[in-house]
């Protein structure tokens, strides 16, 4: 089972390359990923957090029937209706709060065979879709905070880590 990093991973900051070679590896890799985000309770994993540096992600929301595979994915359009929406991230344990995002999605992907998809979401699968697809970017959902709720945040994940000790 593949690790997921967590914050003060340098890989959780740098930035994927795409996927060009669609071998053999690729659906393990993607089979790998649902097995370490389901083992965590998660619905989201973005390859950074597993480090893998290239441009993946899987999305398990309760209510579709299996997970999805998202690969070289590209939002192509955003709603400028906004919402609010309680966030939390495997690579940042018993965090959450409240991040801005569009409402609705174009995105277009691929699959583990290669072949290009474009579907359009809303709801909590774009949240999902957007949230994994900034870890592709090294970037975190508390980046998406203002500065003094990122800065309690972050103060209360270490708190939380020196108790572990």
């Amino acid at each position: 089972m593949l690790d997921i990093l967590t914050l003060g991973d340098e890989f959780l900051r740098e930035k994927t390359e795409r996927i060009k070679d669609f071998g053999p590896e690729i659906p393990v890799l993607a089979d790998a990923m649902v097995e370490a985000m389901q083992g965590e309770r998660g619905i989201g994993l973005a390859g950074p957090q597993v480090g893998v540096l290239k441009r993946i992600f899987v999305v398990d929301l309760p209510e579709e029937k299996s997970a999805r595979v998202f690969i070289n994915p590209e939002i192509l359009e955003t709603s400028q209706e906004l919402a609010s929406y309680e966030e939390g991230c495997l690579s940042i344990p018993g965090m959450y709060a409240n991040v801005i995002r569009p409402v609705y999605i174009t995105v277009q992907a691929q699959d583990v065979e290669g072949k290009p998809f474009t579907i359009k979401a809303d709801g909590l699968l774009a949240r999902v879709i957007q949230h994994e697809n900034d870890h592709l970017q090294g970037v975190l959902f508390i980046d998406r905070l203002t500065e003094e709720k990122r800065e309690k945040i972050l103060k209360e994940y270490e708190k939380r880590g020196k108790r572990k000790k």
